[in-house]
């Protein structure tokens, strides 16, 4: 066995052991429930938001007669009523939202999956009936969109096409919903199908109440096993289901490659034609294929503190080919992160469901390979100029209402280049409070020479093993959670976001919350404390904290969270004691406002030198909109770290948006953001500069007539400045995207 293969047996053999476990544990039997009828009428309405047409007598109806958070089940605030009925082709659904005093109902006009804190009305569907993964579609009373992919471990960015629009009344607010089933994906069966349903209505006032249309138990950690069950849709059909967005991206960017005083030389024009289907074959399996695809995005990063961070920073995914589906692909490990495919060349997808099976697949050639080298103290990052083919397959099978099993492999090969994942997975709900979710991953790699050789990696093929096991308790008081995590020195998941390996992890926490009755001050209070030690495969402490935490959720819709933790960090050799204390506090005064204030400080290490520290960090902002129309989000970071020598350094980020939103389908943005590092050079040992500064720039004209029928016209640019020279242009890009979806 060489050095490389040390322990790989016992991870594996621990990890396995694991998993048998819990394939030895029986599944519920799911709860029975009512059945609804949903009817077919093949009349199709005008969306237009007014409930007007006759038809909506003969559809089905159900009223939201319960306030689930933060009353628990408690009568609504106010009526609302829900009819839905469907076509051959098409799901209907309509709103009648009555309110006491509709004058202070919450209204803005804004871009599509963005109207933050307004009223808002909406549907789930679970249309497998598997009670792990849902559909949400909302709408405000200004019509805007709002759509995502909910399951058990949270929300996943998902872009369908539908229509809808609402209108506001003299007694409230109502609104229409036109969903085809080509945009769905669901069983595929010629006679009645049984869906999991659920209407929700939100409803900020002083507090954010929130509306459903059955009684909630807290105390079953499984949302969907309460929904109600609709039945209906025997030989509905998608159509064709075919789409196909050409697109057209045109760009030119003018570089300034020596400062302060070289020239702006004017770069070339860049015109890329582009073009994706996507294909329903079933309506249960989709697959998509992109040549010189569209992958570009127009959103900027939110910009993140990088001084004194030893490892990679995580961006989340904003680009449509790799967030169609993306659910499918999420594992309790991050081994699958799409952004370390950077300049993708063609991709090929497959995502579906077919009975109790779920599978998901891609294949990208990617004309950049991205490479993060992970360590247990720190990262490092490296690019090759050199291509390479990434492939991701991911299959689950449900065994009955409650157990999951599941397999993954991930493989990214190029010149002297590879490395392989494979693993499988577990998840089941012991009971309506319990659940384990559970991983075991090897990898096997090979890294070209240069990389071997500038980052000190192992030479030739090597290989290691990745576990972790969770385990969740949850009532509506109580909860506990505990952790076991063993990522080994050389595994590698180089298509994941995994920066730290050579890491054994232990957790364990425990909370209790105080659930809000009709005359308390506050609508949810929650104490809880956690425990986590984490050591590197020799033992040698990495970090441990001892942290409580105390959270307050009441008037304006605030939410204030005091945590004071103690603190033991090695890093290279040395143990560092700290004592830390972190402040949150959010707020909705009115209608059209938000404020944040959060503000960290303590003991930390300084990983330039190795030694110990004391920082301040302060990070706060709000936004305001003025009208229906106007945007303004101004938001300020900043971090101020002083060491025995004195002070070490501070850095800032600070930003402005601001945005006019014409209607739901257009808008004009503007982005400035700031970065300003400022360095003590005398007390670091590498020859940095005193002074750092950088501005970034953007303009944007949106037209989307929906999430894939686009229009983007825009500017940015680029500026830099240390303590030799003023700020200065390095660069400045021009651009325009044009996207038509035909749905046939």
């Amino acid at each position: 066995m060489g050095v490389h293969d040390k322990g790989n047996s016992s991870k594996m053999s621990r990890g396995f052991a694991i998993l048998g476990a819990l394939l030895f544990v029986s599944a519920l039997s799911a709860m029975e429930s009512t059945t609804h009828q949903i009817p077919r009428i093949d009349v199709r309405i005008t969306v237009d938001g007014v409930l007007d047409e006759a038809v909506w007598d003969d559809a089905w109806s159900i009223t939201l007669d319960y306030e689930v958070r933060p009353g628990e089940n408690t009568p609504p605030l106010a009526a609302t009523e829900v009819m839905v009925y469907h076509d051959q082709s098409r799901l209907y659904i309509g709103f009648r939202s009555q309110d006491p005093e509709p004058s202070a109902i919450r209204a803005h006009l804004s871009d599509r999956d963005n109207f933050g804190p307004d009223d808002a009305i909406g549907i789930v569907l679970d249309t497998f009936n598997d009670e792990r993964r849902n559909y949400l579609f909302m709408v405000n009373p200004m019509g805007v969109q709002l759509d995502t992919i909910e399951t058990m471990d949270g929300n996943t960015p998902w872009d369908g096409i539908w229509a809808s629009s609402a209108t506001i009344t003299d007694w409230g607010w109502s609104a229409e919903l036109e969903i085809p089933f080509s945009t769905l994906r669901f069983q595929r069966s010629d006679g009645p199908q049984v869906w999991g349903f659920d209407a929700i209505r939100m409803y900020p006032r002083n507090l954010s109440h929130q509306m459903g249309s059955f009684p909630r138990d807290r105390s079953n950690n499984c949302y969907r096993c309460q929904a109600h069950k609709i039945e209906g849709f025997a030989g509905v059909s998608p159509g064709r289901n075919l789409e196909i967005v050409p697109t057209l991206t045109a760009s030119r960017t003018d570089t300034r490659d020596e400062l302060p005083d070289g020239p702006l030389e004017a770069g070339d024009p860049e015109i890329e034609l582009g073009a994706t289907i996507r294909w329903g074959f079933t309506p249960n399996l989709t697959v998509s294929a992109a040549l010189n695809p569209d992958f570009s995005q127009i959103e900027a990063d939110a910009l993140q503190l990088s001084v004194n961070r030893p490892f990679a920073i995580f961006f989340p995914e904003l680009r449509p080919f790799f967030m169609e589906g993306a659910d499918f692909f999420n594992t309790t490990m991050a081994a699958v992160y799409t952004r370390m495919m950077r300049d993708p060349a063609w991709g090929l997808k497959l995502t579906g469901k077919e009975g109790d099976h779920t599978v998901g697949a891609y294949v990208v050639k990617d004309d950049v390979t991205n490479i993060i080298i992970p360590g247990s103290e720190s990262s490092d990052f490296t690019s090759l100029d050199q291509g390479n083919t990434s492939t991701v397959l991911r299959y689950r099978y449900d065994v009955g209402r409650h157990f999951t099993l599941g397999g993954l492999l991930t493989n990214r090969d190029g010149e002297g280049y590879l490395n392989r994942v494979a693993g499988i997975d577990g998840d089941i709900r012991l009971s309506p409070r319990d659940r384990i979710i559970a991983q075991v991953l090897n990898s096997k790699t090979r890294y070209p020479d240069e990389v071997v050789e500038d980052f000190e990696q192992p030479g030739g093929d090597f290989e290691d093993w990745a576990a972790e096991v969770i385990y969740t308790h949850d009532t509506r008081t109580w909860e506990w959670w505990a952790i076991y995590s063993d990522i080994g020195t050389d595994f590698r998941a180089d298509l994941g976001f995994m920066p730290w390996v050579n890491r054994i992890i232990y957790e364990a926490g425990l909370g209790y919350t105080w659930n809000a009755t009709e005359t308390s001050w506050y609508s949810r209070l929650n104490l809880k404390s956690k425990i986590a030690h984490v050591v590197d495969q020799t033992g040698f402490l990495l970090f441990h904290e001892d942290v409580v935490q105390f959270t307050v959720e009441g008037p304006l819709q605030s939410h204030s969270v005091i945590r004071p933790s103690r603190v033991r960090e090695g890093y290279n050799g040395q143990i560092f004691d700290f004592n830390r204390l972190r402040l949150h506090v959010c707020g909705k005064p009115n209608g059209h406002s938000q404020l944040w204030i959060n503000l960290e400080g303590g003991g930390k290490v300084d990983y330039a030198n190795t030694r110990p520290g004391d920082f301040i960090n302060f990070d706060g902002g709000f936004w305001y909109r003025f009208g229906r129309h106007f945007y303004m989000e101004p938001k300020y970071t900043r971090e101020r770290m002083e060491v025995d020598e004195g002070w070490l350094y501070t850095t800032s980020i600070g930003q402005l948006q601001t945005s006019w939103q014409f209607n739901p389908r257009c808008f004009i943005r503007a982005i400035i953001q700031y970065v300003d590092n400022q360095f003590n050079p005398e007390l670091y040992s590498d020859g940095r500069d005193p002074e750092d500064r950088r501005l970034f720039a953007q303009f944007l004209f949106s037209y989307k007539l929906n999430p894939r029928t686009v229009l983007f016209v825009g500017y940015s640019d680029n500026s830099a400045a240390t303590q030799d020279y003023g700020f200065t242009q390095t660069d400045r890009t021009i651009f325009a995207k044009v996207g038509y979806a035909w749905v046939l």
